[in-house]
């Protein structure tokens, strides 16, 4: 199971997210995990920022990437390559 998962009655986006989700919301280290994974699920024009997020752990990572959107394939390849030359 990837992330966190709904509950029965719980809001659609979760606490504290920002009413006007965007890049610098996406791209920030400080924005909670669950505002992350309702981005990655419900704005996929935004996935690619999460990418850079250095918040964003493996799981988020990977749902991304199954998901797409745009901008994405070519954000996880910058950062892949950017991990390579590091090591």
């Amino acid at each position: 199971m990837h992330g966190p998962t709904r509950r029965a009655g719980a809001p659609a986006r979760p606490a504290g997210a920002a009413d006007a989700l965007n890049a610098v919301v996406a791209s920030d280290p400080d924005t909670p995990i669950d505002v992350l994974w309702h981005i990655a699920r419900h704005a996929p024009h935004l996935r690619k920022w999460v990418v850079v997020n250095r918040a964003a752990d493996a799981n988020l990572l990977e749902f991304i990437s199954q998901q797409g959107g745009p901008g994405v394939r070519e954000t996880l390849e910058l950062l892949l390559d950017a991990l390579e030359r590091r090591a």
